[in-house]
């Protein structure tokens, strides 16, 4: 039996409610259409975000890029529209604009002249319309919406251009009792704020007047120009990688590995502040013909966690690499096949992982280590010193206080044993002491602190990070682990002899052993936890 060809239209209501749900988010969605401009060879691309009288949202691009005419427009317009003739091209699957617009506003207007001498044109996708007539019918006319032209007009002063413009927009604000009230301008206010950091990320090497590696545009949000970012902070972090590789096909991409300071190593806070740093943006960074597609993700290879904050990578490639990486319809993923993705995990990624850890913990320890010895333990040592006469004890006195030899009398005799022997670091830290030289592995130690018996807490043990500085602030925590910790150590002397002092020390050791294992699942003390700004104490 022959076969036959059936033609086969889509329904046009299911087909554009389902693709309203492609996963764009906003600031994605309003990128996908500046794409398009830069596309279009446009220098100056204008955003305007906008509640109007009734508290509807109005959204208006419009650029003084190559425009249309009315063909052109009507086939920019369809579904799938044809193959651009430059590959490099932003714009790459003749979807983004109707399905990155329709994903937030149910009617899509373009508005655009193919020169300063021709009348605009404007072509709309309306979804309510094409739902009541069932059909896939574009509105076109050639009296275009006043308000969008007079905005051409002011961008594209004697050029052709183009207005990209969203009404009914349904699904960037929520619903509020009043529309136009300061609560709705407030989330629009934040919702265009993600926008502008978004678009200053994306097209960072676009924007960037002394980056030379794509052409220059101007982008202005709301009448303000939105500056360049770059997550890689040139000129203040370290490159410490840097490799490009080619593939079968022969085109090649790069991999670069920068390591950023410390937020204290930045020469000035509004530098640290610039630089952003913070767990959601570690990661690799992913450049499409200069344009990020896809950023601080550690693809599947690593989980985010606070002792890589300080390493960015940059991942960039070309259009020919387009296939082989599975560039999605959103231009915003791509899929490394495994033999990349091993090179990256377990090649170039090694030593750059490894030294921003080193940094990274280094850093945290001297934080601690500062913040511990400015005030996190005062409470404690008040607290022990009045009632450290009704607790008793040992009698300890210093033979060597070079070496640390003491004699230790308590009721079964004296004996001569070594202790650390010093004075307090901070006034009046003379029965509970953090340092950060206590034997490795050891959570604490007794010591003879200005002829005080004292426990020395071990600030780099995981013990202390993670149980003592999430509650450095908390007094009545912090006295309860300290007077814990220290009556062990008065314990451990009151009941110390010849025979048994080694045998205390290989039980702290376990001790803190044991502690170690319990808390490796705990997280990471945030950095909010480490800085000197609220002591408490």
């Amino acid at each position: 039996m022959p076969q036959e060809t059936v033609t086969v239209i889509p329904d046009p209501t299911r087909t554009m409610e389902g693709l309203r749900d492609t996963g764009y988010s906003f600031e994605t969605a309003v990128a996908d259409l500046v794409d398009n401009s830069i596309a279009a060879n446009a220098t100056t691309i204008d955003i305007g975000v906008q509640l109007d009288l009734r508290g509807q949202v109005r959204l208006a691009i419009a650029d003084d890029g190559d425009g249309m005419d009315r063909p052109h427009l009507e086939q920019a317009m369809t579904y799938g529209s044809p193959k651009r003739p430059d590959p490099a091209s932003l714009g790459k699957f003749g979807l983004g604009l109707k399905t990155a617009s329709t994903a937030w506003c149910r009617r899509l207007s373009v508005i655009s002249r193919p020169s300063c001498d021709d009348p605009p044109f404007m072509a709309t996708w309306d979804l309510d319309y094409v739902k009541e007539k069932r059909e896939w019918l574009l509105l076109v006319t050639d009296e275009p919406d006043a308000e969008a032209v007079e905005h051409l007009d002011r961008i594209a002063s004697g050029h052709a251009g183009t207005v990209v413009l969203w009404t009914k927009v349904d699904r960037l604000l929520r619903s509020y009792t009043n529309p136009t009230g300061s609560r709705a301008q407030r989330a629009l206010a934040r919702r265009c704020d993600d926008l502008r950091f978004h678009l200053a990320m994306t097209y960072q090497r676009f924007l960037d007047s002394k980056d030379k590696r794509a052409r220059k545009i101007r982008i202005t949000l709301n009448g303000k120009s939105v500056g360049a970012w770059s997550p890689f902070q040139e000129g203040l972090s370290e490159l410490v990688a840097d490799e490009a590789k080619a593939v079968d096909t022969g085109a090649e991409f790069r991999v670069r590995a920068f390591i950023l300071p410390r937020r204290e190593e930045f020469p000035d806070d509004a530098q640290a502040r610039e630089a952003r740093l913070s767990p959601d943006l570690q990661g690799i960074y992913i450049y499409r013909e200069n344009r990020l597609i896809h950023s601080a993700d550690w693809l599947g290879m690593f989980r985010k966690e606070p002792h890589s904050n300080l390493l960015r990578v940059e991942f960039s490639f070309d259009h020919r690499l387009d296939d082989a990486l599975q560039l999605d319809v959103r231009k915003s993923k791509i899929l490394l096949d495994d033999n990349l993705l091993r090179w990256l995990r377990e090649e170039f990624l090694t030593a750059p992982r490894r030294e921003a850890d080193r940094r990274y913990r280094k850093g945290r320890a001297q934080d601690i280590s500062k913040k511990a010895n400015k005030g996190g333990h005062l409470a404690s040592n008040k607290n022990i010193a009045n009632k450290e006469s009704q607790v008793g004890g040992p009698t300890v006195t210093v033979t060597n206080p070079a070496t640390g030899a003491v004699n230790v009398t308590n009721q079964q005799g004296t004996f001569a044993v070594k202790l650390p022997v010093g004075s307090a670091t901070t006034p009046g830290q003379v029965h509970v002491q953090p340092a950060d030289d206590v034997a490795e592995g050891v959570l604490f130690e007794p010591a003879l602190i200005e002829m005080h018996k004292a426990v020395r807490i071990n600030t780099r043990h995981p013990y202390y990070h993670k149980v003592y500085v999430p509650n450095l602030n908390d007094s009545v925590t912090v006295q309860g682990l300290d007077s814990l910790l220290w009556a062990l150590c008065v314990a451990e002397l009151s009941s110390t002899t010849d025979s048994t002092s080694e045998l205390f020390g290989d039980m702290r050791y376990e001790v803190s052993r044991i502690l170690r294992k319990l808390v490796e699942g705990l997280p990471d003390p945030a950095d909010s936890d480490i800085s000197e700004e609220a002591d408490g104490h």
